[in-house]
């Protein structure tokens, strides 16, 4: 038998402090600099097409926003100081914090179905994987994406997905590349073998099996030494607690639960280094929530810190965009 999960408690910030920005935050992301971070306002309210990049800074808890022409799904900082590559609807593009410039170099995502805009993704040296979701979470018609930066180009890895969420990337000993995907409602996580040069990837292999689970797999992320798998979960409906759980990454054991009090829809990880320790950043939403049930979840929309055991030192990676 497997030795039971350690609990840990996370502790909510008092960021976002407003109802458009607790409405959906996902995607935080360890920027340049010790405790800082960015994470994304999808959707600034149920009826809302516009959302937001916020940058964050852990140690006085002061909190950025930056209003963007559409919902992204991603953001990521670029190499020049307040730039950041972003998908947002359809579009990839870059957004200047500085001018409040939004410019798109890719765009036609998905342009031959209707109802889906860009939701999470990775970036790696100079290409993005991304996926969409179908905004009425009932078809299989999402995409799933590669942009190639050696030459600028969109490939479509998949089109069948519904909601597509938590990516990461690890090379295996002999230096192949995979993909470790999420498409939430199959409440599975799945890894193929990747092929940039060529544009293609494997059959698919579950790695994690959650569908007994009431909770659904949203972001996720890799352990620094790609052993564990840390991901959120999002419990629909109302619950004392969230949770965002490690797993190993080869055996599917648990090994810890962070709570998150009186927020059950747990979104997305990162790891943020802060004073020689790698901070668990949570983000949480209110997305769903009528205000009775905002009520008996009282952190719902706020972001956690939970503690780990890793620290931050000169191996830690943190994504930058080559522009």
């Amino acid at each position: 038998m497997s030795p039971a999960p350690e609990t840990r408690v996370a502790t909510p910030l008092n960021v976002p402090d407003s109802d458009a920005l607790r409405f959906l935050p996902e995607g935080p992301m360890a920027m340049v600099g010790d405790g800082k971070l960015s994470w994304v306002g999808i959707q600034h309210g149920a009826d809302v097409t516009h959302g937001s990049i916020n940058v964050l800074e852990l140690a006085t808890q002061a909190n950025q926003s930056f209003d963007l022409p559409g919902r992204p799904g991603f953001a990521f900082q670029c190499q020049t100081p307040g730039k950041f590559v972003a998908g947002v609807e359809r579009s990839l593009g870059i957004f200047d914090t500085n001018s409040g410039e939004w410019t798109p170099f890719c765009e036609g995502v998905d342009d031959d179905v209707t109802n889906t805009i860009i939701n999470d993704g990775l970036a790696f040296e100079d290409n993005l994987i991304f996926g969409t979701k179908d905004l009425a979470f009932a078809e299989k018609k999402a995409g799933l994406y590669l942009y190639r930066g050696s030459d600028q180009k969109l490939i479509r890895l998949r089109d069948d997905q519904i909601c597509s969420n938590g990516k990461m990337i690890r090379r295996d000993d002999a230096g192949n590349l995979f993909l470790i995907d999420i498409d939430s409602p199959t409440r599975t996580i799945v890894e193929y073998s990747l092929d940039v040069a060529a544009g293609t990837m494997g059959e698919p292999r579950v790695v994690l099996d959650l569908t007994n689970d009431p909770g659904v797999p949203d972001g996720a992320i890799l352990t620094p030494d790609g052993t564990g798998i840390i991901v959120a979960i999002f419990h629909p409906g109302v619950a004392e607690h969230g949770e965002t759980r490690l797993y190993d990454l080869a055996s599917g054991e648990l090994r810890i639960v962070w709570q998150t009090p009186g927020s059950p829809q747990n979104t997305c990880p990162a790891l943020v280094p802060q004073e020689g320790k790698l901070k668990l950043i949570i983000t949480t939403a209110v997305e769903n929530f009528s205000s009775e049930d905002q009520a008996k979840c009282p952190t719902a929309g706020r972001l956690f810190v939970g503690e780990t055991d890793y620290a931050a030192d000169d191996s830690f990676e943190r994504t930058v965009w080559p522009v």
